[in-house]
């Protein structure tokens, strides 16, 4: 594996009260260059357009998309990354992110930190999802 992870875990069993099933670490030591891409949101990066209005889960999965899709043009892919910071204007979105995020970064074991902020820099905005990445050697 290009990375060393720290303490890989699943959340099904760290949180077996939750409907979770994430792959995550405590940490990542990680080898190459380094992508820090903005955090992306339910916006089609190409019109700037907001997507999936009221729909947590599907913002979540084109905020992915973007990231998986400018993570390539890097030279990267969803399996380098390194760290997820995921904000969230409810909480109650966080299950449906979390399982959106799952199905995307299964088997990646990324160190993720999850924020409920007041708002995000548009109001239709629910869910935002920053992350690092490397570019493998």
């Amino acid at each position: 594996m290009a990375h060393t992870r720290l303490r890989p875990f699943n959340t099904k069993v760290t949180y077996p009260e939750q409907k979770l099933d994430n792959d995550l670490s405590q940490g990542v030591v990680a080898r190459g260059a380094l992508v820090f891409l903005r955090g992306q949101v339910g916006q089609d990066l190409d019109t700037r357009e907001s997507v999936h209005i009221g729909d947590a889960a599907g913002q979540a999965r084109k905020a992915i998309d973007n990231i998986r899709m400018l993570l390539e043009e890097a030279g990267s892919d969803l399996s380098h990354i390194c760290r997820c910071v995921i904000y969230l204007t409810d909480i109650r979105y966080r299950e449906a992110v979390y399982q959106e995020m799952g199905k995307w970064l299964k088997g990646v074991h990324y160190c993720s930190t999850g924020l409920v902020v007041s708002a995000l820099a548009r109001p239709e905005w629910l869910v935002e999802i920053e992350v690092t990445a490397v570019i493998p050697d």
